[in-house]
């Protein structure tokens, strides 16, 4: 098929933080089809793509695994608002 990309889908859980202090543009993503943390190794370097509710894009990087159940750490450009929690992003 001419012109086909095949994405993935993942969830954004959470912001990345600790219990006092919180970090706006980097997301905690989970994404179905992973479950360890080898799968998640092998997206680093991909890029995320949230898209608002308006239209507009946020892109952001992923950048590590968080955790052994095969979350993902996301760094997006810009700060992410509270309600992309609990959304979907692309995974390219």
């Amino acid at each position: 098929m001419a012109g086909f990309r095949a994405f993935m889908e993942g969830v954004i859980v959470n912001f990345r933080g600790s219990r006092r202090v919180k970090r706006h543009n980097q997301m905690v993503v989970q994404v179905g089809t992973v479950d360890n943390k080898e799968k998640a190794s092998k997206l680093i370097g991909k890029k995320v793509i949230w898209k608002t509710s308006a239209g507009k894009q946020l892109t952001g990087q992923i950048t590590a695994a968080h955790g052994n159940s095969g979350a993902l750490r996301v760094i997006f450009d810009t700060g992410m608002p509270g309600q992309s929690i609990g959304s979907k992003v692309d995974i390219e």
